[in-house]
Protein backbone atom coordinates (compact mmCIF):
# COMPACT_ATOMS: atom_id res chain seq x y z
CA UNK A 1 0.00 0.00 0.00
CA UNK A 2 2.80 2.39 0.82
CA UNK A 3 4.35 1.71 -2.59
CA UNK A 4 1.04 2.50 -4.34
CA UNK A 5 0.72 5.80 -2.46
CA UNK A 6 4.29 6.70 -3.20
CA UNK A 7 3.73 5.87 -6.86
CA UNK A 8 0.65 8.08 -7.02
CA UNK A 9 2.47 10.95 -5.31
CA UNK A 10 5.30 10.65 -7.75
CA UNK A 11 2.96 10.64 -10.76
CA UNK A 12 1.05 13.58 -9.32
CA UNK A 13 4.08 15.71 -8.77
CA UNK A 14 5.78 14.80 -11.98
CA UNK A 15 2.88 14.34 -14.39
CA UNK A 16 0.32 16.91 -13.18
CA UNK A 17 2.53 19.52 -11.67
CA UNK A 18 2.55 21.60 -14.83
CA UNK A 19 -1.23 21.65 -14.88
CA UNK A 20 -1.37 22.71 -11.26
CA UNK A 21 1.22 25.40 -11.84
CA UNK A 22 -0.63 26.73 -14.84
CA UNK A 23 -3.89 26.75 -12.91
CA UNK A 24 -2.20 28.52 -10.04
CA UNK A 25 -0.78 31.15 -12.37
CA UNK A 26 -4.24 31.77 -13.79
CA UNK A 27 -5.66 32.17 -10.30
CA UNK A 28 -2.85 34.51 -9.40
CA UNK A 29 -3.45 36.63 -12.51
CA UNK A 30 -7.18 36.81 -11.82
CA UNK A 31 -6.57 37.75 -8.20
CA UNK A 32 -4.06 40.41 -9.21
CA UNK A 33 -6.48 41.86 -11.76
CA UNK A 34 -9.30 41.86 -9.19
CA UNK A 35 -7.15 43.58 -6.61
CA UNK A 36 -6.09 46.12 -9.21
CA UNK A 37 -9.69 46.86 -10.15
CA UNK A 38 -10.67 47.05 -6.49
CA UNK A 39 -7.86 49.47 -5.89
CA UNK A 40 -8.89 51.57 -8.90
CA UNK A 41 -12.40 51.84 -7.45
CA UNK A 42 -11.25 52.83 -3.99
CA UNK A 43 -12.17 56.37 -2.90
CA UNK A 44 -8.53 57.32 -2.65
CA UNK A 45 -7.69 56.20 -6.16
CA UNK A 46 -10.88 57.66 -7.62
CA UNK A 47 -10.01 60.98 -6.03
CA UNK A 48 -6.53 60.74 -7.52
CA UNK A 49 -7.89 60.04 -10.98
CA UNK A 50 -10.35 62.93 -10.67
CA UNK A 51 -7.60 65.29 -9.58
CA UNK A 52 -5.45 64.20 -12.50
CA UNK A 53 -8.29 64.90 -14.93
CA UNK A 54 -8.97 68.39 -13.59
CA UNK A 55 -5.38 69.39 -12.80
CA UNK A 56 -4.99 71.64 -15.90
CA UNK A 57 -8.23 73.42 -15.02
CA UNK A 58 -7.26 73.98 -11.38
CA UNK A 59 -3.86 75.30 -12.40
CA UNK A 60 -5.44 77.77 -14.82
CA UNK A 61 -6.82 79.97 -12.01
CA UNK A 62 -4.64 83.01 -11.36
CA UNK A 63 -5.01 85.97 -8.97
CA UNK A 64 -4.00 88.37 -11.75
CA UNK A 65 -6.63 87.03 -14.13
CA UNK A 66 -9.32 87.39 -11.50
CA UNK A 67 -8.19 90.86 -10.45
CA UNK A 68 -8.10 92.07 -14.05
CA UNK A 69 -11.79 91.27 -14.52
CA UNK A 70 -12.70 92.92 -11.21
CA UNK A 71 -10.80 96.09 -12.14
CA UNK A 72 -12.64 96.34 -15.45
CA UNK A 73 -16.11 95.66 -14.07
CA UNK A 74 -15.62 97.99 -11.08
CA UNK A 75 -14.09 100.81 -13.10
CA UNK A 76 -15.75 104.21 -13.37
CA UNK A 77 -16.28 103.49 -17.07
CA UNK A 78 -18.91 100.90 -16.10
CA UNK A 79 -20.76 103.51 -14.00
CA UNK A 80 -21.82 101.19 -11.19
CA UNK A 81 -23.50 98.64 -13.51
CA UNK A 82 -27.11 99.68 -12.88
CA UNK A 83 -29.81 97.94 -14.93
CA UNK A 84 -31.03 100.01 -17.85
CA UNK A 85 -27.94 102.22 -17.96
CA UNK A 86 -24.82 102.65 -20.08
CA UNK A 87 -23.16 100.61 -17.36
CA UNK A 88 -25.43 97.66 -18.15
CA UNK A 89 -24.69 97.93 -21.87
CA UNK A 90 -20.94 97.90 -21.25
CA UNK A 91 -21.19 95.07 -18.73
CA UNK A 92 -23.29 92.86 -20.99
CA UNK A 93 -20.94 93.50 -23.91
CA UNK A 94 -17.90 92.67 -21.79
CA UNK A 95 -19.35 89.42 -20.45
CA UNK A 96 -20.58 88.34 -23.86
CA UNK A 97 -17.19 89.00 -25.42
CA UNK A 98 -15.39 87.08 -22.68
CA UNK A 99 -17.64 84.04 -23.10
CA UNK A 100 -17.22 84.20 -26.87
CA UNK A 101 -13.43 84.34 -26.60
CA UNK A 102 -13.48 81.25 -24.41
CA UNK A 103 -15.23 79.35 -27.16
CA UNK A 104 -18.28 78.67 -25.00
CA UNK A 105 -21.60 78.16 -26.72
CA UNK A 106 -24.35 80.78 -26.39
CA UNK A 107 -26.37 80.02 -23.29
CA UNK A 108 -29.72 80.86 -24.85
CA UNK A 109 -31.14 78.21 -27.22
CA UNK A 110 -31.97 81.07 -29.60
CA UNK A 111 -28.25 81.35 -30.35
CA UNK A 112 -27.47 84.42 -28.22
CA UNK A 113 -25.61 84.96 -24.98
CA UNK A 114 -28.47 86.85 -23.33
CA UNK A 115 -31.89 86.31 -21.84
CA UNK A 116 -34.01 89.43 -22.00
CA UNK A 117 -35.52 90.43 -18.66
CA UNK A 118 -38.43 92.93 -18.94
CA UNK A 119 -38.27 95.42 -16.08
CA UNK A 120 -39.93 98.63 -15.06
CA UNK A 121 -37.72 101.30 -13.54
CA UNK A 122 -39.43 103.63 -11.09
CA UNK A 123 -38.02 106.66 -9.33
CA UNK A 124 -40.15 108.03 -6.53
CA UNK A 125 -40.41 111.62 -5.39
CA UNK A 126 -42.04 110.93 -2.02
CA UNK A 127 -43.56 113.11 0.66
CA UNK A 128 -44.62 111.68 4.00
CA UNK A 129 -45.96 112.88 7.33
CA UNK A 130 -47.63 111.56 10.46
CA UNK A 131 -50.58 113.33 12.07
CA UNK A 132 -50.82 112.96 15.85
CA UNK A 133 -53.47 114.74 17.91
CA UNK A 134 -53.94 117.29 15.15
CA UNK A 135 -50.22 117.99 14.91
CA UNK A 136 -48.13 117.08 11.89
CA UNK A 137 -44.79 115.29 12.09
CA UNK A 138 -43.03 115.90 8.78
CA UNK A 139 -40.48 113.34 7.59
CA UNK A 140 -37.30 114.15 5.71
CA UNK A 141 -36.42 111.97 2.73
CA UNK A 142 -34.17 109.95 2.77
CA UNK A 143 -32.75 110.73 6.24
CA UNK A 144 -35.91 109.79 8.15
CA UNK A 145 -37.57 107.43 5.69
CA UNK A 146 -37.62 105.97 2.20
CA UNK A 147 -40.75 104.99 0.31
CA UNK A 148 -41.54 103.42 -3.05
CA UNK A 149 -44.61 102.14 -4.83
CA UNK A 150 -44.42 99.07 -7.05
CA UNK A 151 -47.78 99.85 -8.59
CA UNK A 152 -46.77 101.02 -12.05
CA UNK A 153 -48.75 104.26 -12.02
CA UNK A 154 -47.45 107.86 -12.14
CA UNK A 155 -49.02 109.10 -8.91
CA UNK A 156 -49.79 107.37 -5.62
CA UNK A 157 -51.54 108.72 -2.55
CA UNK A 158 -52.24 107.24 0.88
CA UNK A 159 -54.32 109.72 2.85
CA UNK A 160 -55.11 109.70 6.58
CA UNK A 161 -54.43 105.99 6.91
CA UNK A 162 -54.63 104.63 10.45
CA UNK A 163 -51.31 103.24 11.70
CA UNK A 164 -51.27 99.84 13.41
CA UNK A 165 -48.20 98.46 15.12
CA UNK A 166 -48.30 94.74 14.25
CA UNK A 167 -45.10 93.67 15.97
CA UNK A 168 -43.03 91.68 13.51
CA UNK A 169 -45.94 91.40 11.07
CA UNK A 170 -45.62 87.61 10.99
CA UNK A 171 -48.27 84.94 10.49
CA UNK A 172 -46.53 81.56 10.87
CA UNK A 173 -48.98 78.74 11.65
CA UNK A 174 -46.20 76.15 11.99
CA UNK A 175 -44.95 78.12 15.00
CA UNK A 176 -48.43 78.90 16.29
CA UNK A 177 -47.69 82.58 15.64
CA UNK A 178 -50.06 85.30 14.43
CA UNK A 179 -49.28 88.97 14.93
CA UNK A 180 -52.66 90.03 13.50
CA UNK A 181 -55.05 88.12 15.79
CA UNK A 182 -57.90 88.45 13.30
CA UNK A 183 -57.69 92.23 12.99
CA UNK A 184 -58.92 93.57 9.65
CA UNK A 185 -56.07 95.77 8.38
CA UNK A 186 -57.49 96.65 4.97
CA UNK A 187 -56.75 100.26 4.15
CA UNK A 188 -54.57 100.64 7.23
CA UNK A 189 -50.82 101.21 7.42
CA UNK A 190 -48.80 98.44 9.06
CA UNK A 191 -45.82 99.44 11.20
CA UNK A 192 -43.49 96.44 11.61
CA UNK A 193 -40.20 95.41 13.17
CA UNK A 194 -37.46 93.94 11.01
CA UNK A 195 -36.31 90.29 11.29
CA UNK A 196 -38.08 87.39 13.05
CA UNK A 197 -39.81 87.61 16.41
CA UNK A 198 -36.98 87.60 18.97
CA UNK A 199 -38.51 84.95 21.24
CA UNK A 200 -36.42 84.46 24.40
CA UNK A 201 -35.46 80.99 25.59
CA UNK A 202 -37.71 80.18 28.58
CA UNK A 203 -34.75 78.55 30.33
CA UNK A 204 -32.28 81.31 29.53
CA UNK A 205 -33.82 84.72 28.67
CA UNK A 206 -30.41 85.90 27.46
CA UNK A 207 -30.70 83.57 24.47
CA UNK A 208 -33.27 83.07 21.73
CA UNK A 209 -35.55 80.05 21.73
CA UNK A 210 -34.13 77.59 19.17
CA UNK A 211 -37.58 76.04 18.72
CA UNK A 212 -39.03 79.33 17.48
CA UNK A 213 -38.01 80.76 14.10
CA UNK A 214 -34.70 78.85 14.18
CA UNK A 215 -33.47 80.83 17.16
CA UNK A 216 -30.68 83.18 16.15
CA UNK A 217 -30.91 82.26 12.46
CA UNK A 218 -33.29 84.32 10.35
CA UNK A 219 -36.14 82.61 8.55
CA UNK A 220 -37.93 84.00 5.51
CA UNK A 221 -40.49 85.53 7.88
CA UNK A 222 -37.76 87.96 8.90
CA UNK A 223 -36.98 89.22 5.40
CA UNK A 224 -38.38 92.58 4.34
CA UNK A 225 -39.73 90.97 1.17
CA UNK A 226 -42.03 88.75 3.25
CA UNK A 227 -43.32 91.71 5.26
CA UNK A 228 -44.39 93.62 2.16
CA UNK A 229 -45.86 90.43 0.67
CA UNK A 230 -48.12 89.78 3.66
CA UNK A 231 -49.13 93.45 3.74
CA UNK A 232 -50.26 93.03 0.12
CA UNK A 233 -52.15 89.84 0.95
CA UNK A 234 -54.03 91.54 3.78
CA UNK A 235 -54.98 94.59 1.72
CA UNK A 236 -53.01 97.15 3.71
CA UNK A 237 -52.64 100.63 2.25
CA UNK A 238 -48.98 100.91 3.23
CA UNK A 239 -46.30 98.97 5.09
CA UNK A 240 -43.51 100.61 7.11
CA UNK A 241 -40.55 98.66 8.48
CA UNK A 242 -38.58 100.06 11.40
CA UNK A 243 -34.90 99.76 10.53
CA UNK A 244 -32.45 98.54 13.16
CA UNK A 245 -28.86 97.88 12.16
CA UNK A 246 -28.36 94.69 14.18
CA UNK A 247 -31.52 92.81 13.16
CA UNK A 248 -31.39 94.12 9.57
CA UNK A 249 -27.74 93.20 9.12
CA UNK A 250 -26.70 96.55 7.64
CA UNK A 251 -26.87 100.25 8.56
CA UNK A 252 -29.71 102.57 7.57
CA UNK A 253 -27.43 104.24 4.99
CA UNK A 254 -27.64 101.02 2.94
CA UNK A 255 -31.43 101.32 2.79
CA UNK A 256 -31.22 105.01 1.90
CA UNK A 257 -28.75 104.43 -0.94
CA UNK A 258 -30.53 101.35 -2.27
CA UNK A 259 -34.09 102.70 -2.09
CA UNK A 260 -33.41 106.39 -2.54
CA UNK A 261 -32.80 106.25 -6.29
CA UNK A 262 -34.28 104.31 -9.18
CA UNK A 263 -35.74 100.93 -8.27
CA UNK A 264 -36.91 98.10 -10.51
CA UNK A 265 -39.41 95.32 -10.67
CA UNK A 266 -40.35 92.70 -13.26
CA UNK A 267 -42.79 94.07 -15.81
CA UNK A 268 -46.22 92.49 -15.43
CA UNK A 269 -49.40 92.86 -17.43
CA UNK A 270 -51.47 93.77 -14.35
CA UNK A 271 -48.98 96.54 -13.40
CA UNK A 272 -48.72 95.10 -9.87
CA UNK A 273 -52.23 96.20 -9.07
CA UNK A 274 -52.38 93.85 -6.06
CA UNK A 275 -49.21 95.13 -4.38
CA UNK A 276 -49.43 97.19 -1.22
CA UNK A 277 -49.58 100.81 -2.36
CA UNK A 278 -46.55 102.09 -0.44
CA UNK A 279 -43.51 100.16 0.81
CA UNK A 280 -41.45 102.14 3.29
CA UNK A 281 -38.65 102.04 5.85
CA UNK A 282 -38.14 104.51 8.68
CA UNK A 283 -35.00 104.98 10.74
CA UNK A 284 -34.91 103.84 14.36
CA UNK A 285 -34.64 107.42 15.61
CA UNK A 286 -37.73 108.37 13.62
CA UNK A 287 -39.62 105.39 15.05
CA UNK A 288 -38.67 106.26 18.62
CA UNK A 289 -39.82 109.84 18.09
CA UNK A 290 -43.11 108.67 16.58
CA UNK A 291 -43.88 106.26 19.42
CA UNK A 292 -43.04 108.86 22.04
CA UNK A 293 -45.34 111.48 20.52
CA UNK A 294 -48.04 108.78 20.25
CA UNK A 295 -47.76 108.15 23.99
CA UNK A 296 -46.02 104.79 23.62
CA UNK A 297 -42.57 103.45 24.41
CA UNK A 298 -40.83 101.76 21.49
CA UNK A 299 -38.72 99.40 23.62
CA UNK A 300 -41.71 98.30 25.69
CA UNK A 301 -43.78 97.46 22.61
CA UNK A 302 -40.83 95.72 20.99
CA UNK A 303 -40.49 93.42 24.03
CA UNK A 304 -44.22 92.74 23.95
CA UNK A 305 -44.00 91.80 20.27
CA UNK A 306 -41.65 88.92 21.13
CA UNK A 307 -44.51 87.04 22.80
CA UNK A 308 -47.00 84.74 21.10
CA UNK A 309 -49.95 86.50 22.79
CA UNK A 310 -49.03 89.93 21.39
CA UNK A 311 -51.97 91.80 19.91
CA UNK A 312 -51.81 94.63 17.35
CA UNK A 313 -51.72 98.14 18.77
CA UNK A 314 -53.73 100.83 17.01
CA UNK A 315 -51.70 104.00 17.42
CA UNK A 316 -53.39 107.44 17.64
CA UNK A 317 -51.59 108.26 14.42
CA UNK A 318 -52.54 108.82 10.78
CA UNK A 319 -50.05 108.72 7.95
CA UNK A 320 -50.00 110.50 4.61
CA UNK A 321 -47.89 109.47 1.64
CA UNK A 322 -47.70 111.17 -1.73
CA UNK A 323 -45.44 109.64 -4.37
CA UNK A 324 -44.82 110.85 -7.87
CA UNK A 325 -43.38 107.98 -9.88
CA UNK A 326 -41.10 108.48 -12.84
CA UNK A 327 -41.57 105.29 -14.83
CA UNK A 328 -39.63 103.74 -17.69
CA UNK A 329 -39.64 100.32 -19.30
CA UNK A 330 -36.26 98.62 -19.37
CA UNK A 331 -35.20 95.53 -21.27
CA UNK A 332 -32.43 94.30 -19.02
CA UNK A 333 -30.41 91.16 -19.67
CA UNK A 334 -29.15 88.04 -18.00
CA UNK A 335 -25.89 86.94 -19.66
CA UNK A 336 -25.21 83.23 -20.06
CA UNK A 337 -22.90 80.75 -21.76
CA UNK A 338 -22.92 76.97 -22.00
CA UNK A 339 -20.33 74.21 -21.91
CA UNK A 340 -21.98 71.15 -23.44
CA UNK A 341 -21.71 67.91 -21.52
CA UNK A 342 -19.83 64.92 -22.92
CA UNK A 343 -22.36 62.20 -22.09
CA UNK A 344 -25.06 61.72 -24.78
CA UNK A 345 -27.61 60.75 -22.12
CA UNK A 346 -26.76 63.37 -19.51
CA UNK A 347 -25.78 66.43 -21.53
CA UNK A 348 -29.34 67.78 -21.44
CA UNK A 349 -28.98 68.11 -17.65
CA UNK A 350 -27.31 71.16 -16.10
CA UNK A 351 -25.20 72.45 -13.27
CA UNK A 352 -25.58 76.22 -13.05
CA UNK A 353 -23.04 78.69 -11.69
CA UNK A 354 -24.60 82.09 -10.91
CA UNK A 355 -23.31 85.56 -10.05
CA UNK A 356 -25.11 88.88 -10.37
CA UNK A 357 -23.40 91.50 -12.53
CA UNK A 358 -25.43 94.53 -11.37
CA UNK A 359 -24.84 97.10 -8.67
CA UNK A 360 -26.34 100.49 -7.71
CA UNK A 361 -25.14 102.71 -10.57
CA UNK A 362 -24.65 106.44 -10.02
CA UNK A 363 -26.21 108.98 -7.70
CA UNK A 364 -25.75 112.45 -9.15
CA UNK A 365 -27.09 114.13 -6.02
CA UNK A 366 -23.98 113.09 -4.10
CA UNK A 367 -21.07 115.46 -3.67
CA UNK A 368 -17.71 114.11 -4.79
CA UNK A 369 -17.71 110.45 -5.79
CA UNK A 370 -21.09 109.52 -7.29
CA UNK A 371 -20.37 106.01 -8.59
CA UNK A 372 -21.22 102.84 -6.67
CA UNK A 373 -18.48 100.73 -8.24
CA UNK A 374 -19.44 97.53 -6.42
CA UNK A 375 -15.96 96.00 -6.54
CA UNK A 376 -16.67 93.31 -3.95
CA UNK A 377 -20.44 93.37 -4.49
CA UNK A 378 -20.40 91.91 -7.04
CA UNK A 379 -17.58 92.47 -9.51
CA UNK A 380 -15.77 89.84 -7.44
CA UNK A 381 -18.46 87.21 -8.06
CA UNK A 382 -18.87 88.11 -11.73
CA UNK A 383 -15.11 87.91 -12.28
CA UNK A 384 -15.15 84.57 -10.46
CA UNK A 385 -17.82 83.32 -12.86
CA UNK A 386 -15.60 84.23 -15.81
CA UNK A 387 -12.59 82.52 -14.25
CA UNK A 388 -14.62 79.37 -13.59
CA UNK A 389 -15.84 79.37 -17.18
CA UNK A 390 -12.27 79.69 -18.43
CA UNK A 391 -11.10 76.86 -16.16
CA UNK A 392 -13.74 74.49 -17.52
CA UNK A 393 -12.44 75.07 -21.04
CA UNK A 394 -9.07 73.62 -19.90
CA UNK A 395 -10.61 70.18 -19.39
CA UNK A 396 -9.57 67.57 -21.94
CA UNK A 397 -13.07 66.09 -21.73
CA UNK A 398 -16.05 68.14 -20.50
CA UNK A 399 -18.07 66.71 -17.61
CA UNK A 400 -21.01 64.47 -18.39
CA UNK A 401 -23.63 67.10 -17.62
CA UNK A 402 -23.62 70.52 -19.25
CA UNK A 403 -22.49 73.59 -17.33
CA UNK A 404 -24.40 76.87 -17.56
CA UNK A 405 -22.59 80.06 -16.56
CA UNK A 406 -25.33 82.56 -15.69
CA UNK A 407 -24.70 86.20 -14.76
CA UNK A 408 -28.00 87.73 -13.69
CA UNK A 409 -29.33 91.26 -13.57
CA UNK A 410 -31.08 93.24 -10.83
CA UNK A 411 -30.04 91.22 -7.79
CA UNK A 412 -29.81 94.45 -5.84
CA UNK A 413 -33.45 95.14 -6.72
CA UNK A 414 -34.78 91.96 -5.14
CA UNK A 415 -33.12 89.06 -7.02
CA UNK A 416 -35.11 89.96 -10.13
CA UNK A 417 -32.84 88.47 -12.79
CA UNK A 418 -32.58 85.15 -10.98
CA UNK A 419 -36.31 85.22 -10.28
CA UNK A 420 -37.06 85.79 -13.95
CA UNK A 421 -34.83 82.90 -15.02
CA UNK A 422 -36.32 80.58 -12.39
CA UNK A 423 -39.83 81.46 -13.58
CA UNK A 424 -38.82 81.35 -17.27
CA UNK A 425 -36.00 78.80 -17.40
CA UNK A 426 -34.21 78.28 -20.69
CA UNK A 427 -33.52 74.71 -19.61
CA UNK A 428 -36.03 72.76 -17.49
CA UNK A 429 -35.53 73.04 -13.76
CA UNK A 430 -36.35 69.34 -13.58
CA UNK A 431 -33.15 68.83 -15.57
CA UNK A 432 -31.16 71.26 -13.41
CA UNK A 433 -29.04 69.37 -10.90
CA UNK A 434 -27.87 72.32 -8.82
CA UNK A 435 -27.13 76.02 -8.61
CA UNK A 436 -23.80 77.23 -7.18
CA UNK A 437 -23.87 80.95 -6.42
CA UNK A 438 -21.05 83.47 -6.02
CA UNK A 439 -21.71 86.78 -4.32
CA UNK A 440 -19.29 89.29 -2.77
CA UNK A 441 -16.13 87.23 -2.32
CA UNK A 442 -13.62 88.97 -0.06
CA UNK A 443 -10.01 89.57 -1.27
CA UNK A 444 -8.22 89.37 2.08
CA UNK A 445 -6.03 86.31 1.59
CA UNK A 446 -6.18 82.54 2.06
CA UNK A 447 -8.37 81.01 4.74
CA UNK A 448 -8.43 77.72 6.60
CA UNK A 449 -12.20 77.65 6.21
CA UNK A 450 -15.01 78.38 3.81
CA UNK A 451 -18.49 79.47 4.93
CA UNK A 452 -21.51 77.55 3.67
CA UNK A 453 -24.60 79.71 4.09
CA UNK A 454 -27.43 77.25 4.65
CA UNK A 455 -25.15 74.42 5.78
CA UNK A 456 -27.15 71.25 6.31
CA UNK A 457 -29.84 72.02 3.74
CA UNK A 458 -28.74 69.69 0.94
CA UNK A 459 -26.29 66.99 -0.09
CA UNK A 460 -24.32 69.69 -1.90
CA UNK A 461 -22.99 70.55 1.56
CA UNK A 462 -21.59 67.02 1.86
CA UNK A 463 -19.79 67.34 -1.47
CA UNK A 464 -18.35 70.70 -0.42
CA UNK A 465 -17.20 69.26 2.90
CA UNK A 466 -15.47 66.27 1.27
CA UNK A 467 -13.64 68.36 -1.28
CA UNK A 468 -12.69 71.06 1.24
CA UNK A 469 -10.91 68.35 3.25
CA UNK A 470 -8.93 67.57 0.11
CA UNK A 471 -7.64 71.14 0.36
CA UNK A 472 -6.94 70.76 4.06
CA UNK A 473 -9.76 73.16 4.91
CA UNK A 474 -12.99 73.03 6.89
CA UNK A 475 -16.55 74.07 6.09
CA UNK A 476 -18.27 76.32 8.61
CA UNK A 477 -21.90 77.49 8.87
CA UNK A 478 -23.00 81.07 8.34
CA UNK A 479 -21.12 83.22 10.84
CA UNK A 480 -24.05 85.68 10.98
CA UNK A 481 -27.21 83.53 10.68
CA UNK A 482 -29.33 86.32 12.15
CA UNK A 483 -28.82 88.35 8.96
CA UNK A 484 -30.67 85.86 6.75
CA UNK A 485 -28.00 85.62 4.06
CA UNK A 486 -29.56 82.49 2.58
CA UNK A 487 -32.55 84.57 1.45
CA UNK A 488 -30.51 87.48 0.14
CA UNK A 489 -28.83 86.26 -3.04
CA UNK A 490 -29.72 84.69 -6.36
CA UNK A 491 -29.51 81.01 -5.36
CA UNK A 492 -32.65 81.54 -3.24
CA UNK A 493 -34.83 81.94 -6.34
CA UNK A 494 -33.63 78.51 -7.51
CA UNK A 495 -34.16 77.03 -4.05
CA UNK A 496 -37.75 78.33 -3.96
CA UNK A 497 -38.37 76.37 -7.15
CA UNK A 498 -36.83 73.25 -5.60
CA UNK A 499 -33.38 73.28 -7.21
CA UNK A 500 -30.65 72.34 -4.67
CA UNK A 501 -28.53 75.44 -4.16
CA UNK A 502 -25.14 76.18 -2.65
CA UNK A 503 -24.21 79.66 -1.44
CA UNK A 504 -20.59 79.79 -0.24
CA UNK A 505 -18.95 82.80 1.34
CA UNK A 506 -15.37 83.74 2.12
CA UNK A 507 -14.02 82.14 5.31
CA UNK A 508 -13.00 84.18 8.33
CA UNK A 509 -10.02 82.16 9.63
CA UNK A 510 -7.30 83.94 7.67
CA UNK A 511 -3.89 82.31 7.35
CA UNK A 512 -1.08 84.45 8.76
CA UNK A 513 -3.46 86.80 10.55
CA UNK A 514 -4.41 87.02 14.23
CA UNK A 515 -7.56 85.38 15.54
CA UNK A 516 -10.64 87.44 14.80
CA UNK A 517 -9.02 89.38 11.96
CA UNK A 518 -11.34 87.91 9.32
CA UNK A 519 -14.50 88.80 11.23
CA UNK A 520 -13.08 92.25 11.88
CA UNK A 521 -12.56 92.80 8.15
CA UNK A 522 -16.06 91.51 7.44
CA UNK A 523 -17.60 93.89 9.99
CA UNK A 524 -15.59 96.83 8.63
CA UNK A 525 -16.77 96.11 5.09
CA UNK A 526 -20.42 95.95 6.17
CA UNK A 527 -20.17 99.19 8.13
CA UNK A 528 -18.01 101.25 5.78
CA UNK A 529 -18.22 99.90 2.22
CA UNK A 530 -21.30 97.73 1.69
CA UNK A 531 -23.59 99.50 -0.81
CA UNK A 532 -21.46 102.63 -0.61
CA UNK A 533 -19.33 104.47 -3.17
CA UNK A 534 -16.24 103.30 -1.26
CA UNK A 535 -16.65 99.68 -2.47
CA UNK A 536 -13.69 99.98 -4.84
CA UNK A 537 -10.59 97.98 -5.75
CA UNK A 538 -7.86 98.52 -3.17
CA UNK A 539 -4.08 98.23 -3.70
CA UNK A 540 -3.67 95.95 -0.66
CA UNK A 541 -6.07 93.29 -1.92
CA UNK A 542 -4.92 89.67 -1.82
CA UNK A 543 -7.16 87.53 -4.08
CA UNK A 544 -5.29 84.26 -3.35
CA UNK A 545 -8.08 83.13 -1.03
CA UNK A 546 -10.73 83.68 -3.70
CA UNK A 547 -8.63 81.55 -6.09
CA UNK A 548 -8.58 78.70 -3.58
CA UNK A 549 -12.34 79.03 -3.10
CA UNK A 550 -12.86 78.92 -6.87
CA UNK A 551 -10.74 75.80 -7.19
CA UNK A 552 -12.96 74.22 -4.57
CA UNK A 553 -16.21 75.31 -6.23
CA UNK A 554 -14.89 74.10 -9.58
CA UNK A 555 -14.45 70.65 -8.06
CA UNK A 556 -17.94 70.72 -6.52
CA UNK A 557 -19.48 71.59 -9.88
CA UNK A 558 -17.38 68.98 -11.67
CA UNK A 559 -18.35 66.27 -9.17
CA UNK A 560 -22.07 67.09 -9.43
CA UNK A 561 -21.83 67.21 -13.23
CA UNK A 562 -20.39 63.68 -13.32
CA UNK A 563 -22.39 61.92 -10.59
CA UNK A 564 -25.37 59.79 -11.57
CA UNK A 565 -27.81 61.05 -8.95
CA UNK A 566 -28.92 64.65 -8.56
CA UNK A 567 -28.16 66.38 -5.24
CA UNK A 568 -31.13 66.34 -2.90
CA UNK A 569 -32.57 68.51 -0.14
CA UNK A 570 -32.26 67.03 3.31
CA UNK A 571 -35.28 66.14 5.48
CA UNK A 572 -36.83 69.11 7.24
CA UNK A 573 -35.88 71.75 4.68
CA UNK A 574 -38.70 73.82 3.22
CA UNK A 575 -37.57 73.09 -0.34
CA UNK A 576 -37.53 69.27 -0.24
CA UNK A 577 -41.23 68.75 -0.98
CA UNK A 578 -41.13 71.28 -3.83
CA UNK A 579 -38.29 69.39 -5.50
CA UNK A 580 -39.84 65.97 -5.03
CA UNK A 581 -43.18 67.11 -6.43
CA UNK A 582 -41.44 68.75 -9.38
CA UNK A 583 -39.50 65.60 -10.30
CA UNK A 584 -42.53 63.39 -9.67
CA UNK A 585 -44.71 65.44 -12.00
CA UNK A 586 -41.98 65.32 -14.63
CA UNK A 587 -41.64 61.54 -14.26
CA UNK A 588 -38.01 61.83 -13.11
CA UNK A 589 -36.10 60.21 -10.30
CA UNK A 590 -33.30 62.73 -10.50
CA UNK A 591 -30.76 60.15 -11.58
CA UNK A 592 -28.87 60.89 -14.73
CA UNK A 593 -32.00 61.95 -16.57
CA UNK A 594 -34.00 58.83 -15.70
Amino acid sequence: MAKIVASLQYRFYTGDIMKICLFGLVLLAVATLWLSCAKDKSPENSAGLELQEIKPALESFTPNGLLKHIQVLASDEFEGRAPGSRGEERTVNYLTEQFRRLGLKPGNPDGTYVQKVPLVGFTAEPRASFTIAGKQMELKFPDDYVAVSRKFVPDVTVKNSAVVFVGYGVAAPEYGWDDYKGLDVKGKTLLMLVNDPAVPDPNDPGKLDEKMFKGKAMTYYGRWTYKYEIASEKGAAAAIIVHETGPAGYPYEVVASSWGGENFDIRKADKNVNRVTVESWISLDTARRLFQIAGQNFDTLKRAAANRDFKPVLLPVKVNFTLRNKLREVESKNVLARLEGSDPRMKDEYVIFTAHWDHLGKNQSLKGDQIFNGAIDNASGTASLLELARAYTHLKTPPKRSILFLSVTAEEQGLLGAKYYAENPLYPLTKTAADINMDAFKPWGRTRDIVDVGLGNSTLDDVLNELAKRQGRVVKPDVEPEKGHFYRSDHFEFAKKGVPALNPETGTDLIGKPEGYGQQKRDEYTAKDYHKVSDEVRPDWDPSGIIEDLQLLFQVGYRVANTGEFPTWKPGTEFKTVREEMLKNAGQRGQGGE
